[in-house]
């Protein structure tokens, strides 16, 4: 007898920015196990466009997607203040959520977005793409099976070109919750942290660039784990270069990788010996980050269908530990011990 068809999951997105309007709208809305009955933004002219354009039949606000008694999924894509109670409001109305990074500004709040998953027994996700990048996968596999022998240094950046336009909500600090650090240092600590298996920080130090605005334009960030890892990561908005930079590098006793392009070279006989394996080509026309984009919203829904299980995203309760110490290192001008009574 064959398997009962399944509907599709019906979902409900929270603001229509940049990501949802490249990721969100134009993947999901390809998928046929999937529904996006309802979008909903601020502006609400914006809204009504991208519905007409892809063909989502209601235009509402965040309260009535959270409510709605059809929608069994709410994206969230609103300025990051607001993640933490959209998270907890739609747990509580028996949604399965998948919020933006940062998860919440604290935390404190990120183990109260955990407690209400729980309590509702339903799936969270963040969109900490980087962990789904095919070259990520292939260098964490090589770091998890020893072969770059005791990891002793990990260093990342995520610098970004000045802006054409400046004045958004991600330079409000209340809206925002900070500045270069919170936007792309948010994800690329993740991405160090998750390729050596999230390793307790004791230490941070962080040094930071202000910009014209209320929030930090650059950081750079020191950060020492219990075992003796040191990481380096610096951030900035106000790169000068012909492009972007996003760059990860993992340091071993016998051997090192690093990404884009994906480098690994361990010793072998004496020797430094290239052993970077081949990596899969994206679909048509897909960057590496759609292409993560497009592997995180398919685990989803894969999850939200029965079809897979999500880890719960204990992690980001302590990165967001390591985001606030560097905060106040930053202002206080010294070195902060975490776990300090």
């Amino acid at each position: 007898m064959s398997e009962r068809k399944r509907q599709p999951v019906s979902v409900g997105i929270l603001g229509v920015g940049a990501v949802t309007q490249v990721v969100h709208l134009p993947m999901f809305s390809e998928r046929p196990d999937v529904e996006v009955i309802a979008v909903s933004d601020l502006d609400r002219a914006k809204a009504e466009a991208l519905a007409t354009r892809f063909e989502v039949p209601r235009v509402l606000s965040n309260e009535e997607i959270l409510s709605h008694d059809e929608v069994q999924a709410a994206v969230i894509c609103t300025p990051n203040y607001l993640h933490e109670s959209m998270a907890v409001e739609a747990f509580e109305h028996g949604k399965h959520v998948l919020v933006e990074r940062p998860l919440a500004l604290t935390a404190k709040g990120v183990r109260r977005v955990l407690d209400a998953a729980e309590a509702a027994g339903r799936h969270l996700a963040v969109g900490m793409i980087h962990r789904f990048r095919p070259d990520v996968g292939a260098l964490g596999a090589f770091v998890a099976g020893g072969e770059l022998g005791d990891i002793y240094a990990v260093r990342a950046n995520s610098l970004t070109r000045m802006p054409a336009v400046r004045s958004t909500w991600r330079q409000n600090q209340e809206e925002a919750g900070g500045g270069a650090l919170m936007d792309l240092g948010v994800p690329i600590l993740d991405l160090a942290f998750w390729l050596v298996d999230y390793p307790r920080i004791k230490r941070v130090t962080a040094v930071f660039r202000d910009g014209d605005g209320e929030v930090e334009e650059a950081a750079t960030v020191f950060a020492v784990s219990e075992s003796g890892i040191a990481f380096s990561v610096e951030v900035s908005w106000n790169l000068f270069a012909e492009a972007d930079r996003h760059r990860a590098r993992v340091m071993g006793t016998e051997g090192s990788g690093a990404l884009p392009p994906l480098d690994i070279h361990k010793r072998l006989g004496g020797q430094p010996v290239d052993v970077t394996p081949r990596q899969p080509r994206t679909r048509g026309g897909e960057n590496r980050y759609q292409n993560a984009y497009r592997r995180l919203l398919d685990q989803f829904v894969r999850a939200v269908l029965g079809k897979t299980d999500l880890p719960v995203p204990v992690e980001q309760v302590h990165l967001m530990e390591v985001i606030a110490a560097a905060y106040q290192s930053a202002r206080e001008g010294r070195e902060i011990q975490l776990g300090e009574d």
